[in-house]
This record gives structure tokens, C-alpha cells and sequence, in this order.
């Protein structure tokens, strides 16, 4: 499976199209825009969030409730689209117009500058307008159709906010579905009550310095098959697959699975998980540090994955920059932003490594309709069975 998207920020719409997904797989607008609506909340959003109301337009590859085998293709619009009519036109206007709302001073951080150089623009909105966060919205509308898939072979995802600024969670062993109702109520996608305060005051703080606050997020996938994956070549390994794909998030640093860099500081019996077999359930791991993966390939135990999203790069007390005009100094300019968007983060990342994931079982099962694949799916199992 694969996919593409296109659009701008503050253009008419985001658009994505999915090529590859069986036929048969149950999937309706409203069950995408259930994650739509997760992203879009979270305490520390800015103004974006209170002008759109994120939903899907299913406008190819699906007919009456499930896909046809056809490419998907998904639509979300952008209200804020009839206040940028004139700014993101596509008909020709004059080099010096106000229209244009030209951005000629790069955000430190950001893609501006790297991104006007590469593709020789004067005018860095041409660069920001399809950088912008706002991408991961249909990147979220993907990993709900994903999640479609992974459902019908009892594949879970869920996740949490792990730290956001100084300010980090208690670990917690819950089951996913009592993780997943805990962190839906939670303004900052944590459990602990104390924790959210201490997140919320935190970003509070931040908004009222006009600066900005990044953290980590976890997603959590239960349920995928041992075997998810290759070791054979290097672009085949799950775990390198879901590593790139979340640090392609915007604003993302870094990834771990499992224990991820804290595996450095032990020995090895403190790392690795050693191997048991139970009647009942197969070979089972008594601990969970490599997070479902050795040699690129899933275990059989849960995906734990940890993103470091950076501080945003637009800063409302903006740092230092240069006009690219003039070479004169100047403070970086301003678009609108989040103090923190930490919480979202976390759901995008749940629904890309869902993606990563669905892409691999599809790859590993095989089948053009979602009857073919569950076919060659059962007699795998019963195959690990009797291994």
C-alpha cells in the first residue's frame, strides 16, 4: 500500500489518495473523522483549531460502506480557505501586491529558509504553506482507514503523552482499552490527574512568555502478528519503517521502541526478552523492553513507540533572523500557531505507525479482498500454532 498527499495549509482542501487497500474492508466518513476530531483537540492549540472542524470527504474507491479494491480518495476542506482567497490564488497577480501577504523573513526552526534556497522562492509562503502541520491532517484521515483494516483482525492502537516540556508522567501498566478511555478525557492525552495540572500550567506558562513547548508521545499497537516485517533487507524491517515515518511528523526529533535509548546504559539481561512457550498462547516474552520488534520483525508483544516532537518554531516572541531581501537583521515573522500541539502529536502518531503497521499486514497476508487476506491470515496462525 501506499499513498500521497497534496494541499496547502490555507488552501481549499487537503487531499490524499490510498492505493493498494483490499477490497471489502467496512469504512465510512464517520469513522475517520473520529480521529480528525481527536487531533484537533488537546490543551495549548491556537485559533486554527476553533475556525475548522476537520471532516472527511470519502470521494473515490468506496461504495455503500466498504472499499471496492479501487484507490481511496479522501478530501478534507479547509474552512479558513474563504479568508485566504486572494493570498493562496491560483491566477496570476502582480509581483508586488499586498494580496500576496509575502514572507520574506524565515522562522528559525521552521522550513522557510531551507526551503525557499531549494526551490529558489522570494517569497517564503510558497515554502510554509505546504510545510505546515496542517498536512498531518489527511496523514491522520490515512491512519484511519488503517485502522479499518487492522480491525478486522483485532489489532488495537492507543497511546499516551509521556512528557510534555519539564514536566513527565508516572509510567503505567494499564491495559489498552482502560489507556485509551483515560487519556480521550485528559486535555494533555495523560492518566494522572496531577500530572495534567502540572502539563496544563506548564503550557499555560509558556503562552504567557510567547513561547512554545515540545515533549514525547507513545503509541501502543496490540495485537500484531509474529513475523510483521523482514530482517532479510535493510528497507523491509518494521520497526526502521515506523521509525522514519514518525520522525517525518513535522516537528518530530526522534524515536525509540521499547526501552529505545535506555537500552545504552544496561547489560544485556537487563535488555533482551527471554523466551517462554505456553500451551495455550505460543511463545510469549515475560517482559516487553524491545517493544515488539527484534531483527525487524514483530514479536508477537506489543509495538511501543516513543516520538520526541520539538518546541513549534513559530514563536509569538519571534528569534532572531534576516531578511532575505535586504540581509539585514530582523526578528523572524509571525504565522499563526499552538503554544503546545504535543497532545495532538501523539494522535498523529498513533495513526502513522497504524499505517506502517496495516501496510506490513497487507505485504505479509497478501490478497486483492479482505476475505482472501483473512484466508492466508488464520492459516498462518494455525501455522505458528504448530510451529
Amino acid at each position: 500500500m501506499r499513498y500521497l498527499t497534496a494541499g496547502e495549509t490555507h488552501g481549499p482542501q487537503l487531499t490524499v489518495i490510498i492505493e493498494g487497500m483490499p477490497s471489502n474492508v467496512p469504512l465510512t466518513a464517520e469513522f475517520i473523522n473520529e480521529q480528525l476530531a481527536r487531533r484537533q483537540k488537546g490543551h495549548g492549540r491556537g485559533r486554527r483549531m476553533q475556525i475548522e472542524k476537520d471532516e472527511v470527504a470519502i470521494v473515490g474507491g468506496v461504495r455503500h460502506g466498504k472499499t471496492t479494491g479501487a484507490p481511496i480518495a479522501l478530501v478534507v476542506y479547509n474552512k479558513d480557505w474563504k479568508n485566504w482567497t486572494s493570498v493562496m490564488g491560483i491566477e496570476p497577480v502582480e509581483e508586488d501586491s499586498e494580496a500576496k501577504r509575502r514572507v520574506n523573513r524565515p522562522r528559525p526552526g521552521h522550513a522557510d529558509l531551507s526551503g525557499g534556497i531549494k526551490y529558489n522562492q522570494r517569497d517564503l509562503r510558497n515554502i510554509l504553506e505546504r510545510s505546515s502541520a496542517r498536512e498531518t491532517t489527511v496523514r491522520v484521515a490515512v491512519g484511519g482507514v488503517a485502522r479499518a483494516l487492522l480491525a478486522h483482525f483485532g489489532i488495537a492502537v492507543g497511546g499516551q503523552v509521556v512528557r510534555i516540556g519539564e514536566v513527565e508522567a508516572p509510567a503505567n501498566e494499564l491495559p489498552l482499552d482502560e489507556l485509551i478511555a483515560l487519556t480521550e478525557a485528559s486535555p494533555v492525552r495523560v492518566v494522572d490527574k496531577a500530572t495534567e495540572e502540572k502539563m496544563i500550567a506548564a503550557i499555560d506558562a509558556a503562552k504567557a512568555d510567547g513561547d512554545t513547548l515540545g515533549g514525547i508521545v507513545e503509541a501502543i499497537v496490540e495485537g500484531a502478528p509474529i513475523g510483521l516485517g523482514s530482517h532479510v533487507q535493510w528497507d523491509r524491517k518494521l520497526d526502521g519503517r515506523i521509525a522514519q515515518a514518525v520522525v517525518s511528523i513535522q516537528a518530530f526529533k526522534g524515536v525509540e521502541i521499547g526501552i529505545g535509548f535506555e537500552a545504552a546504559k544496561l547489560r544485556g539481561s537487563k535488555v533482551h526478552d527471554a523466551i517462554h512457550f505456553d500451551e495455550a498462547k505460543g511463545f510469549v516474552r515475560p517482559t516487553n523492553r524491545a517493544g515488539g520488534f527484534e531483527g525487524g520483525m514483530t514479536t508477537g508483544e506489543p509495538i511501543v513507540v516513543r516520538g520526541v516532537m520539538k518546541p513549534i518554531s513559530t514563536l509569538y516572541k519571534p528569534l532572531a533572523s534576516v531578511d532575505i531581501d535586504t540581509k539585514e537583521a530582523f526578528t523572524a515573522q509571525v504565522e499563526r500557531s499552538d503554544t503546545c500541539a504535543v497532545p495532538a502529536a501523539g494522535v498523529i502518531m498513533e495513526n502513522v505507525v497504524a499505517w506502517e503497521v496495516a501496510r506490513a499486514m497487507v505485504e505479509k497476508f497478501g490478497g486483492d479482498s479482505i476475505e482472501e487476506m483473512r484466508r492466508n491470515y488464520d492459516s498462518y496462525l494455525a501455522y505458528v500454532k504448530d510451529y
